[in-house]
């Protein structure tokens, strides 16, 4: 007899240290003796619990970056474990803490909700630059590569990259083609036919999500 062993990735941030923690956590760990899976931080100041009941729910003990304490949630199991995407905000700001699901769509969610904290951050108006630079350095430069990735695939599925040969309000010929280039200070759209391109940053918090409010993007 298989058993179908269910597992999903489970993420929060650090509110010491800024670190993303995943960790991959299967139905077979949250049903062993203890019932109890920690995700701990390597900066050792946090860690989040996951519980499996009694009663088939899964109990998760959140720290959050915004509060002094940590938040409680209870999920049942087909959600955590049936779920591409599930996220868990704080019942305060409601900027989500950590994230459940595939392991890709995960990572996405965390640099998202990261570049968000990071905005209202700056709205709040925070003056002291150190503080802002540590905010900054707090996320991952290969999160925001992957969410600052996904949009621009997003916006050339939706015909809204713009170029020499595709101006905005001309139909998308068949040989403009946009090449997508990592580079260690950001990632170049360019295309084939005219040459145009954009590089953008992906070495700032604040750069990116600049650029994550943007409706559409022009290559020169």
């Amino acid at each position: 007899m298989i058993l179908d062993a269910k597992q999903t990735t489970v993420a929060y941030r650090c509110p010491h240290c800024g670190s993303a923690v995943l960790s991959a956590v299967g139905l077979l760990s949250l049903s062993g003796s203890a019932d109890l899976v920690k995700l701990k931080c390597t900066c050792g100041k946090s860690e989040m619990t996951v519980t499996y009941g009694k009663d088939g729910k899964i109990r998760l003990n959140v720290p959050c970056f915004a509060c002094a304490k940590p938040h409680s949630f209870t999920v049942s199991s087909q959600v955590f474990f049936g779920k591409d995407l599930f996220s868990l905000p704080c019942p305060y700001t409601d900027l989500n803490i950590a994230a459940t699901g595939e392991i890709n769509q995960v990572k996405a969610e965390m640099a998202r909700s990261e570049l968000e904290l990071l905005d209202l951050l700056e709205k709040s108006g925070i003056k002291d630059p150190e503080r802002l630079k540590a905010e900054e350095k707090a996320l991952p430069d290969p999160q925001i590569a992957e969410i600052v990735s996904y949009v621009i695939r997003e916006l050339d599925e939706d015909g809204k990259i713009y170029c020499k040969c595709h101006p905005e309000g001309a139909e998308k010929t068949t040989d403009c083609v946009y090449d997508v280039e990592l580079l260690e200070k950001g990632i170049l759209v360019r295309c084939r036919t005219c040459g145009a391109s954009r590089l953008i940053p992906t070495d700032s918090g604040l750069s990116a999500h600049a650029f994550l409010n943007s409706d559409a993007l022009y290559l020169e």
